[in-house]
C-alpha cells in the first residue's frame, strides 16, 4: 500500500512517469521504499534543498504509522 501511494504521488510530479519503480524491501531494521526515476527527473524527485523528497517521507510515514518507512531516490540510467 505505501509503495503504491508513493508511486502514485512521484509520477505527479515527474516528466517521464513510465520509469518511475518503487520497490518495497523488507529489512530487520524496517521497510524500505526504493524508487528509481528517470535520470532527467532525479531532481525534481529531490527538489531545492531537498524539500520535495522530504515532503515524500512525511507523507509516506504519516501513512506508514509506528513501524515507520525510509525511503531512497535512485535514478535509472538507461544507457547502461
Amino acid at each position: 500500500m505505501l509503495a503504491d501511494a508513493l508511486e502514485h504521488l512521484v509520477r505527479g510530479v515527474v516528466d517521464h512517469p513510465d520509469d518511475v519503480v518503487v520497490k518495497d524491501k523488507q529489512l530487520r531494521r524496517g521497510s524500505i521504499l526504493e524508487v528509481r526515476v528517470h535520470p532527467d527527473d532525479l531532481g525534481k524527485v529531490i527538489g531545492r534543498n531537498g524539500r520535495t523528497a522530504t515532503s515524500f517521507r512525511t507523507v509516506i510515514s504519516a501513512l506508514a504509522g509506528r513501524g515507520g518507512a525510509r525511503i531512497d531516490f535512485v535514478d535509472v540510467d538507461r544507457r547502461r
